[in-house]
This record gives C-alpha cells, sequence and structure tokens, in this order.
C-alpha cells in the first residue's frame, strides 16, 4: 500500500530555551541578558547588581546565525 504524500513545507519549531534567552529589538539587533543574576548575590555590590539588568547586543555572525536557526519565529 504506498504511503500518504503529506502537501505542503514541514513545521518549524522553535528552540524554547533559546527563544527566552534571546530577544530582537526594533532595529533587529539580537540581544541577550547577562549570566549570574539568579543566586548567590548577597556580597555583590548594588552597582554591579544594578548593572545585571541591562541587555548586551550579542557580538560574532556564527552565534547570531545559530540563534536564528534555533528560533526562526524570534522576529514576530
Amino acid at each position: 500500500m504506498p504511503r500518504k504524500v503529506k502537501a505542503g513545507k514541514f513545521k518549524l519549531k522553535t528552540h524554547k530555551a533559546t527563544s527566552k534567552r534571546f530577544r530582537l529589538t526594533g532595529s533587529g539587533i539580537l540581544v541577550r541578558t547577562k549570566g549570574g543574576k539568579s543566586h548567590l548575590r548577597r556580597r555583590t555590590s548594588e552597582r554591579t547588581k544594578a548593572l545585571f539588568t541591562e541587555m548586551i547586543p550579542v557580538k560574532g555572525r556564527g552565534i547570531i546565525k545559530r540563534v536564528r536557526r534555533l528560533a526562526p519565529n524570534l522576529e514576530e
């Protein structure tokens, strides 16, 4: 018995960890949060803790390319 032929392309699935860690700005720059925000911060200075809130632009074409592949729907 012959197999059914599927119509259309395959469904793209987003890598959820990637979509939670990275964000795309309005101008199209890929940004990430800093690490070390979750625990063991009692001895850290207030200024350093305040700097954790900033989003950093991602440098490196390879990383940007990988993130775009893992989260293709990040633009929306």
